[in-house]
């Protein structure tokens, strides 16, 4: 069955508790196998809104990558999430980090994400539950890991 790592985040209400119903929510689209701590992390792009809540899961799933894209869409909107501009403020964001070692190269849709290695806020989740990444995560500079800190336990 192809494993996926699914990134999630949220800043907007209860972040934690947004991340972690994304969590139960990704659970009916397979099995979940890995997740992450919970990490507060500053936010990437736009940097004038609520630091964020970021988590990583690695799923055991049937679907397919588009479908999965689908899914993961459907997740975020009965969530709450509703278009802002890039970089924005969200409810719930779900991002298919990678898909087994699948590329795919499509206008709304590229596995491996494109700017995974740019992002301690994917990576250090994602380096927690995927050793694979702990080398990327390692390369970020110094002051974008530490920008990472994780939650209380929840």
């Amino acid at each position: 069955m192809p494993r996926a790592a699914i990134g999630l985040g949220s800043n907007i209400g209860d972040a934690a508790g947004n991340v972690l119903r994304g969590v139960a929510e990704l659970a009916q689209l397979g099995r979940v196998v890995a997740r992450s701590a919970l990490y507060r992390s500053p936010p990437w792009g736009v940097t004038t809104q609520a630091p964020f809540v970021n988590a990583a899961v690695l799923l055991d799933t049937e679907l397919e990558p588009r479908a999965l894209l689908s899914a993961l869409k459907g997740i975020e909107t009965r969530a709450g999430r509703t278009a802002t501009y890039r970089w924005g403020p969200r409810v719930l964001d779900l991002d298919i980090l990678t898909y087994d070692d699948r590329r795919v190269e499509e206008p709304d849709l590229q596995i491996p994400h494109p700017r995974l290695h740019e992002r301690a806020f994917a990576l250090v989740p994602l380096a927690e539950i995927d050793p694979r990444f702990a080398g990327a995560r390692d390369a970020l500079p110094p002051g974008e890991r530490a920008g990472v800190v994780e939650e209380r336990a929840r």
